[in-house]
């Protein structure tokens, strides 16, 4: 029961503040992001549409972690009908393709990664083991093979070393991901009202190899500014009924559940 309850509470309300975070991290690798930044294909650009990226990608979580065999399937055969279209082309300085299982299973990890990363800031005493056997269903649902997932957390973070001194941005990707950060995809206004706390969580939850990656400073009293938001959010969280805590990811999978039945495109 309890590894169960792990499971399914994973995903949680607090998790939207480290979503940017976790586009930064997947588009570190330089591969991944030209593979967005320099993609022909613009109705996956974070940038240019930003609501129906994030009802996307919360969508693919939602169904991931939540759906059934057939759900997954609906989901995977999504994904590669728009990924069919991003790849690089002769001529182009970096070579990427959407179908390329290494890449795949990185964008899978950064998932798992910021998963526990939200989980360890809200405090929540889980089974930690439990989240893990389940987020193989991360890259699985995209075409990564199953063995493909490291066996356990062990084999992970051995995996997530390695894979993190691999990362790389130029200056086509760091221009974009700083916009992203600055959510220079908004409106004005939007964008001056909640773009100083939105690049303050987001650098937050980075590690520190992709703050540097980026040139983002990140002090010691930012630290203690992060910490005392993230003890806030623990003590909310606990306070929280249980449906609560699962929003707004309990209502992507309803609409991703409700498009699926209808033949009505995920993403």
């Amino acid at each position: 029961m309890r590894e169960s309850r792990a499971v399914d509470d994973a995903l949680t309300w607090f998790a939207l503040n480290a979503a940017t975070a976790n586009v930064v991290m997947q588009l570190a690798r330089l591969p991944v992001g030209h593979g967005v930044a320099a993609s022909r294909v613009p109705s996956g650009r974070a940038d240019l549409h930003p609501v129906k990226r994030l009802r996307t990608t919360l969508s693919y979580m939602a169904i991931a972690w939540w759906g059934d065999a057939d759900e997954r399937e609906a989901m995977r055969r999504e994904v590669d009908r728009s990924h069919r279209h991003v790849h690089s082309r002769p001529g182009d300085p970096v070579r990427y393709n959407a179908f390329d299982r290494d890449l795949q299973l990185w964008v899978a990890a950064c998932l798992y990664q910021g998963t526990v990363d939200v989980l360890a800031a809200l405090r929540r005493d889980t089974d930690l083991d439990a989240v893990y056997a389940h987020a193989s269903r991360l890259a699985t649902t995209l075409q990564v093979p199953a063995d493909r997932w490291p066996a356990d957390r062990a084999a992970f973070a051995v995996y997530w070393d390695g894979a993190v001194r691999e990362i790389e941005t130029d200056a086509v990707t760091r221009a974009y991901l700083r916009d992203l950060i600055a959510l220079r995809g908004l409106p004005r206004p939007v964008r001056r009202a909640a773009g100083p706390f939105h690049r303050f969580v987001t650098t937050g939850f980075l590690p520190p190899a992709f703050r540097a990656e980026l040139d983002l400073d990140w002090t010691a009293s930012d630290q203690r500014r992060f910490n005392a938001l993230t003890r806030a959010a623990a003590v909310t969280d606990r306070a929280l009924p249980r449906a609560a805590r699962r929003l707004p990811w309990n209502l992507y999978l309803w609409d991703a559940r409700r498009r699926i039945r209808r033949g009505r495109p995920i993403v």
